[in-house]
């Protein structure tokens, strides 16, 4: 166990010594700030990630327990190793995380967290990858869908574009980084709950332009047989999945309600409705970020109700 210890410091420690010092500015949908710093000391083939600046604790639930940041971090400097080695603690012996208190990456005891091993863990992974030039913005969220009643209860994430970088594009229609789970098979889902998936699709076009371009989202349709409450928790639904070096937003996310007799409801980014029998929900998950210099912005003009189009950010 030492050796092992041991070659995941080694290996961590050989990859900073190809990594420079580097800051990025992220910002949640609802304007929080979430900033990371990462300052490399050569000498010592070390780094420290700081994130001095992050906004405050969240009223919510969109708050992050150190764990979960450190275990971000982890999974970071694991992915830019670059070889397979066994994941476990040695590999943090040359990072000092510094997450002030207070923040909603530090928030105090007892504050709601749900949101925070999906939605933030997310955002703390795209920021610092932001910050090390690794990659532009996956979709950043893990579009958590829901729906039941007082006897049965279904819960799916979904998934989205991935972040383009250097000398590759990004992949569509995947869960990336925290998200790392697999969807229910429509014939599974169909069989065990009153719902049929209408379309399940990728949302061609939804990703960021560039020298490589991100990955493409998907459009999700699912109609209720039966009376149900649906929630949805998700992000990247007002600040767009940056692009990185240049490169264009992707898409930001939607979602909406078509009704059983035929009006249209927007829903919010987390939200809850009660469904009728007919009625359909439909989630259409962000793309990911291009990378390089962009000859163009995504035009999201033909992406469905209320398109609203990706900001350049980051």
């Amino acid at each position: 166990m030492a050796h092992v210890m041991q070659n995941g410091e080694e290996s961590v420690r050989s990859a900073i010594e190809h990594l420079n010092d580097g800051s990025f500015d992220y910002v949640m949908d609802d304007g929080s700030p979430l900033r990371v710093a990462v300052r490399v000391d050569r000498h010592a083939r070390a780094a420290t990630i700081d994130f001095t600046g992050t906004g405050p604790q969240h009223a919510g639930n969109f708050n992050a327990p150190p764990a979960v940041v450190r275990a971000v971090v982890l999974y970071v400097f694991r992915c830019l190793v670059g070889r397979d080695i066994p994941l476990n603690d040695g590999c943090l012996r040359p990072l000092t995380i510094v997450i002030p208190a207070g923040t909603f990456l530090s928030p105090a005891p007892g504050s709601a967290v749900v949101a925070g091993n999906t939605e933030v863990s997310q955002a703390v992974c795209n920021a610092l990858l932001g910050a090390l030039g690794a990659c532009a913005s996956s979709q950043a969220t893990m579009n958590n869908f829901l729906f039941g009643d007082e006897h049965q209860q279904y819960y799916e994430t979904i998934c989205g574009g991935s972040g383009a970088g250097p000398g590759f594009d990004g992949a569509s229609a995947v869960h990336t980084h925290m998200t790392n789970t697999r969807i229910t098979d429509p014939e599974v889902l169909e069989l065990r709950y009153p719902v049929r998936v209408e379309s399940f699709a990728i949302r061609t076009g939804s990703g960021g332009l560039g020298g490589t371009r991100g990955g493409d989202g998907v459009v999700r349709r699912i109609r209720f047989n039966a009376p149900m409450t649906a929630v949805i928790v998700s992000s990247r639904r007002t600040v767009a999945p940056h692009g990185l070096a240049g490169g264009g937003s992707g898409a930001v996310g939607r979602q909406w309600l078509e009704h059983a007799d035929g009006s249209i409801e927007l829903l919010a980014g987390v939200d809850q409705r009660d469904l009728q029998a007919g009625d359909q929900l439909v989630v259409e998950t962000p793309g990911g970020g291009g990378f390089g210099m962009a000859k163009s912005t995504v035009d999201s003009a033909n992406l469905g109700p209320t398109a609203v189009g990706p900001r350049r950010f980051g």
